[in-house]
């Protein structure tokens, strides 16, 4: 009855067939008077809009026999705001799932949820190491105590009770039940953040799903519901902090008004365990008129950020920190006045350390005077600076070199800083994969990198392990991720694009995760836990990133994107006012041959890796072919593995990445009878766009890397539908998310 309802919200009964299958007459009879009395039952009947995200709380199968485990829900003590958000989170996913909410208890009878703290738990209760989890860990367990079957959520803290209670959720969300529950959860990384690159006009840089979330001419007197569903979903991942506006900061974001909208923001956050942070713009004192300079070391500016700070932390007592871009693309630093970026960072901790503040300092940083190789430029700039930043400053260092490619490299400064706490910085939002246009399920690009062996130590020191490395807890840990939220109702621009958040969340949670079961995690809360629906889908995401990359940036190149807007291809742009905007330079394709050579006979980027990684990635023989034209300038009749020439093998890759995004949509299509009539439609004419653009992306590659090599094409290969000259021409001066 349940799928009835469902299927009639997205558009009326179907003539006597459901599902594809056709009806008896009695059945026929049962459907109209379900659909009839839809009406009578509004929160089944509500059309799938993807709002609710992965927290749908749709019933489970044996929703009869989890009533009789969650009769009731008991904490003992007065509930802080964080453990009745539990509680509430609860009551709200056992209705959905069980069609019935527990009620409150006051003592742990049979099916109760016992929410217990460490010095509270209930009598004869195992505590399983439960110290050992820290202030965020939780521990689950079905247990019996005095006799009576109960499951307890214990944990050290509010928090945990919080992520405990999600936990909880998600187990029952992924097929599981509560008579089998024993899990034991503690995040990995500390510091669990979104930077939000939101203006304060709420367009979003780089972002696809419509304005801000943040409703800055409303605030502070208008807190939208919102902004507790943004934090509800952040919580059920713990992803515990949140950077409200764009890295390209303006100072207006540190005057009194705004701070108090920040600190109604922070409000709202904090029962989900979630501190805000400012991005900070360097040069805010001087734009502002209060200071002569922004000169780190001048003692009015230092003076003026301490009073600054305590001016924050008096309306917002939790306050995490500060994130800055300096002297990247343009955006004022330390550097304008000859000083390091530590001695940047360090004033601004030093202001930040009495409240317990954080110092976000992206390592982000390029210039047209470094004419080498822009891939090169952080690791010059930091690595000399190790141990010399404040201990309450992290370095927050982009997955790889140059810029969220579709595939990079790891970064080289990962493993090579082992003095500096390094943060990592994924981006969720998908300025160079297609947008919210096209499905690219980002997780096993996460899980690359962070897989990825530094080769820093001796056995082997993965990304991971590097992010994790907290100087046994002195130090601390973080990752970030450009988020891809806003006004959308799917908060994410497309239904797919949720799951990058979801899997972004998890590996924060967890470096050492599997992008694998955290897709399979999402299928289920968002789409179906029927097996046929899963599998599909979960393939279809673990295969979608590899296809973006092959039609748009097959081999290790990088950087093909049309100018400013990065969207679609323009490898022929070679007319911009800085070399490394160009996309010729960084293919450097000509007649001889394709790819950057970043050997020691080239820009010897390579030399800023680890020896081992550096003498494999040196030949190209013993190079990743995914990375072959990232590290090395190759002939186009160089012979790859595959027997092929690079020519012929560019060609392979560019029709295989068509094919793998038909194949994507192939996949779907089969998928109808088992999703929501206005899902299924939404993700189709996404994936017929993605289709379309594909091929774009192919043609225009293979028509200009043509022209550059003066070679045929190889035999039995489509040409290109239209003239290099007609995809030159292609422009779009308005799009998204370019500011």
């Amino acid at each position: 009855m349940m799928r009835i309802l469902n299927r009639s919200a997205g558009g009326g009964p179907r003539g006597g067939r459901i599902n594809g299958r056709a009806l008896s007459g009695a059945m026929a009879a049962v459907v109209a008077l379900a659909l009839s009395l839809a009406v009578l039952v509004p929160a089944q009947a509500v059309e799938e809009d993807g709002y609710q995200l992965w927290l749908r709380y749709r019933p489970v199968q044996q929703a009869a026999q989890l009533q009789q485990q969650a009769r009731t829900i008991t904490y003992d003590g007065k509930a802080s705001p964080t453990v009745q958000a539990a509680i509430d989170e609860l009551r709200r996913g056992l209705q959905g799932m069980a069609g019935k909410a527990p009620a409150s208890g006051t003592a742990a009878a049979d099916g109760a949820i016992v929410l217990a703290k460490a010095g509270a738990l209930p009598q004869g209760f195992k505590t399983d190491g439960l110290a050992e989890l820290g202030p965020e860990g939780y521990l689950l367990k079905s247990a019996s105590v005095n006799g009576k079957r109960v499951t307890v959520i214990a944990a050290n803290e509010d928090i945990g009770l919080l992520y405990g209670a999600f936990g909880l959720l998600r187990a029952l969300g992924t097929g599981k039940t509560l008579a089998a529950l024993d899990e034991r959860a503690a995040p990995k990384l500390q510091l669990r953040v979104l930077n939000h690159w939101d203006n304060l006009d709420r367009t979003v840089e780089r972002g696809y799903s419509g304005q801000s979330i943040w409703n800055w001419w409303e605030l502070p007197d208008i807190r939208e519901r919102q902004y507790v569903d943004y934090a509800r979903a952040n919580a059920s991942l713990g992803i515990n902090g949140t950077v409200l506006n764009n890295v390209n900061s303006k100072a207006e974001i540190l005057t009194a008004p705004w701070i108090a909208k920040v600190a109604a923001l922070a409000d709202v956050l904090r029962p989900y365990g979630i501190k805000v942070y400012l991005s900070a713009r360097w040069s805010t004192p001087l734009e502002l008129k209060e200071t002569k300079t922004a000169d780190p070391l001048a003692p009015e500016v230092a003076a003026w950020w301490r009073a600054k700070a305590d001016e924050i932390y008096r309306a917002i007592p939790d306050f995490g920190g500060f994130l800055v871009k300096a002297n990247s693309e343009g955006q004022p630093g330390p550097q304008d006045y000859h000083r390091s970026h530590a001695d940047g960072a360090n004033m601004l901790a030093a202001a930040l350390a009495p409240h317990k503040g954080i110092v976000m300092w992206r390592a982000f940083v390029y210039a047209a005077e470094k004419p080498d190789d822009r891939a090169k430029q952080a690791y010059d700039e930091f690595k000399p600076l190790d141990g010399k930043f404040a201990p309450n400053v992290m370095v927050q260092v982009k997955n790889g070199a140059i810029d969220f490619q579709p595939r990079e490299p790891f970064h080289p400064l990962f493993g090579a800083m082992p003095k500096t706490p390094l943060m990592m910085e994924f981006q969720i939002t998908k300025e160079y994969l297609g947008f919210a246009m096209h499905m690219a399920y980002l997780g096993p690009l996460f899980e690359e990198v962070l897989k990825a062996d530094t080769m820093q130590r001796p056995n082997g020191f993965t990304v991971a392990q590097v992010l994790e490395d907290a100087d046994h807890g002195r130090r601390p840990t973080g990752m970030a991720g450009v988020a891809n939220i806003g006004s959308s109702r799917t908060w994410s621009g497309s239904h797919f694009d949720q799951a990058n958040w979801y899997a972004y969340g998890r590996f924060a949670w967890d470096p050492q995760g599997d992008s694998r079961a955290f897709a399979r995690e999402w299928a289920m809360q968002t789409f179906s836990r029927e097996p046929q629906a899963v599998t599909q889908i979960v393939d279809m995401m673990m295969r979608s990133r590899e296809a973006v990359v092959d039609y748009m940036t097959p081999l290790g190149l990088h950087h093909l994107m049309d100018t400013g807007h990065h969207h679609g291809p323009g490898p022929w742009v070679d007319n911009l006012g800085r070399p490394d905007w160009n996309p010729t330079y960084y293919h450097k394709a000509d007649k001889q041959g394709i790819g950057f050579d970043r050997t020691a006979s080239g820009s010897n980027a390579l030399a800023q890796y680890a020896p081992g990684v550096a003498k494999r990635w040196a030949d190209p023989r013993t190079t990743p072919e995914e990375l072959l034209l990232w590290f090395h300038h190759l002939p186009w009749n160089y012979a790859m593995p595959s027997g092929r020439t690079l020519w012929t093998e560019l060609v392979a890759r560019y029709d295989r990445g068509v094919t793998e995004a038909e194949g994507l949509r192939a996949r779907w299509e089969k998928l109808k009878p088992l999703v929501d009539e206005r899902r299924y439609g939404e993700v189709a004419q996404r994936l017929d766009t993605q289709v379309k653009e594909a091929r774009w992306w192919r043609d225009a590659s293979v028509a200009y890397f043509q022209s550059v090599s003066a070679l045929p094409l190889p035999p039995g290969v489509r040409k290109p539908e239209r003239t290099l000259e007609q995809y030159k021409a292609i422009k779009f001066p308005y799009a998204a998310g370019h500011h």
